[in-house]
């Protein structure tokens, strides 16, 4: 599992997806406006961005009123939100690639500078870390019961799945970018209900910390997660168990 997708599941585990469930509604919201602004429309079936938006929102329980206003507000003017990226490396040598969403590009590079350098981290040039990581569609579900998994795995497997993993319950499936469509497509045609499905940058090597190295990059992670124009952020420190059982 990729660093950023077990950080995710550590988090889950421990709650702080809870604790933070507003801001995440938030970055979710913003996800649907442009999808509607830029997909295609506010018709799901018609936008397949949109579409994945709703999807993902409705796998956190984001309410259906939420879900409305994003799209409205999707057909309105003033939203207008734009897509960036920054790449840099957090402290000890460890690459760190942020997905931006926002509607003033100045505000959201100083925000981003400013958490590298408060937490000893350096922002690089664009392009100079995507070498690091591959573009991947990861998918999060619950695995269902009353289903044959073995029989899943091939159904899976035949649509473009490069990897499946089960933890507590949780299956997580991994493809090539090109057949995140067929995984996706696939998964309705089951209809099985997918928590969460995204294109992530999964890295090509991890890194391993010592504990207390680690906790320091996590920090810097964290406050980059917690900016309200921050959507995704991809990492290669290696979660290791004994990293996931330090942190508070």
């Amino acid at each position: 599992m990729s660093g950023h997708s077990k950080w995710s599941t550590i988090k889950r585990k421990k709650g702080a997806l809870d604790a933070k469930r507003s801001k995440i509604f938030s970055k979710l919201s913003k996800e649907i406006t442009i999808a509607v602004k830029e997909g295609g429309g506010h018709d799901p079936d018609y936008n397949s961005r949109l579409r994945l938006a709703i999807q993902n929102a409705k796998g956190v329980n984001m309410p259906k009123e939420n879900i409305e206003r994003a799209i409205k507000k999707g057909d309105q003017d003033g939203a207008n939100f734009s897509e960036t990226t920054f790449e840099g490396y957090a402290p000890h040598g460890i690459a760190v690639f942020v997905e931006c969403l926002s509607d003033n590009n100045n505000r959201t590079v100083s925000n981003v500078r400013a958490a590298f350098n408060k937490y000893n981290g350096t922002l690089g040039t664009n392009g100079s870390l995507s070498f690091l990581f591959d573009r991947k569609g990861v998918f999060e579900l619950e695995k269902p019961e009353n289903i044959d998994f073995e029989e899943l795995e091939l159904e899976l497997i035949d649509a473009g799945a490069e990897e499946i993993e089960i933890e507590d319950n949780t299956i997580t499936i991994t493809s090539a970018m090109e057949d995140f469509g067929n995984i996706n497509k696939k998964l309705e045609e089951l209809n099985i209900n997918v928590t969460n499905a995204e294109l992530q940058r999964i890295p090509n090597d991890t890194k391993e910390l010592p504990v207390n190295e680690a906790k320091s990059v996590l920090k810097l992670i964290e406050i980059l997660e917690d900016d309200d124009d921050v959507q995704k952020v991809f990492h290669n420190l290696e979660m290791t168990d004994e990293l996931a059982e330090a942190m508070d």
